[in-house]
């Protein structure tokens, strides 16, 4: 079957969001595969931190901006639930909300120290029993719906694997916030080298500093498409606290660059979509290859979001 190396793509796009700083992924250009990584890590590296819990600044502050309901603003989003809940509350032991680590902080074994146990690119407002019903499982696709106490969430577990798949709205989000803990921790200065797998591991309490499961993350990030709340985070982070950005929220391609994943052409969802919503990024041969236009090829249009539409060049 033929098949399409995405990996060897080079994506040339430029996305222009308000709050980016000029030139802030420029030395990322042109790269590919784990040098991509290497170069988001060098810009990304060395974000000012903030404690898990102070007097002062803290990441239940943050999160109460970062996360608020824009139509309750006195409420935080909560993920996996998309309920929302009363900001000021924080955990009111138990009946409040809780600070989920999406990328588990026993994967690992970092806590809630300083840097990857406090990084809001990856914290998000919880429900505390849904929380607690996620715990460390790995995210992969599954079908037992969960229901929490307080009604449907609209996230799956399963009753034979250690998995959880997020609500549908916020399972892109999920997937770019575990490519960013794992783009960005690489075992400097002490800090875990985190990595993502494509299986689900035997041992389900392992601390490891893993992630599964990369496929379905993949897809995830495919399926729920980066929104303008997500974006608007981005900017929270950035410009208010911890002075780095999520590349995978500003450049949803490099997820595609990194991890070089092969999808098989007759699997792909290709695109139907007008090319006039989206930026053509490559045009490509079955190779996956940079090519023009050939008679007797068949060739591909690559968007900036990931998707892939088949073109049939006439004799």
């Amino acid at each position: 079957m033929k098949q399409l190396l995405l990996s060897s793509l080079l994506f040339a796009t430029a996305f222009s969001f308000g709050q980016i700083r000029e030139g802030y992924y420029d030395s990322a250009q042109q790269y590919s595969g784990d040098s991509l990584r290497t170069q988001l890590n060098l810009i990304i590296r060395n974000h000012t931190e903030f404690p898990y819990t102070s007097s002062g600044t803290d990441v239940w502050d943050i999160l109460k901006e970062t996360d608020r309901d824009t139509t309750n603003p006195d409420n935080v989003l909560l993920i996996y639930s998309g309920w929302s809940l009363d900001a000021n509350s924080e955990y009111n032991s138990g009946s409040g909300w809780s600070r989920e680590h999406v990328w588990a902080k026993s994967r690992g074994d970092f806590g809630t120290a300083k840097g990857p146990g406090t990084d809001v690119h990856a914290l998000r407002p919880c429900d505390v029993t849904v929380n607690s019903a996620r715990n460390s499982r790995w995210f992969a696709e599954c079908s037992n719906q969960y229901i929490d106490g307080n009604g449907p969430t609209g996230s799956y577990t399963s009753s034979s694997e250690w998995v959880w798949k997020p609500n549908d709205n916020v399972k892109g989000d999920v997937a770019r916030m575990i490519f960013y803990m794992a783009t960005r921790y690489e075992g400097q200065n002490g800090e875990p080298d985190l990595k993502i797998i494509d299986s689900i591991p035997s041992d389900n309490h392992t601390k490891e500093p893993i992630h599964a499961k990369l496929s379905d993350l993949y897809q995830w990030h495919l399926d729920d498409p980066v929104d303008d709340w997500e974006r608007n985070r981005n900017d929270i982070i950035y410009n208010s606290y911890q002075n780095t950005r999520t590349p995978f929220i500003d450049h949803p391609e490099y997820a595609t660059l990194i991890w070089g994943l092969t999808l098989d052409i007759d699997q792909i969802q290709f695109s139907t979509a007008s090319t006039d919503t989206k930026e053509l990024v490559r045009i490509v041969d079955t190779s996956g290859k940079e090519t023009e236009f050939k008679a007797n090829t068949v060739l591909f249009y690559l968007y900036s979001d990931g998707t892939v539409k088949k073109v049939f060049e006439a004799k």
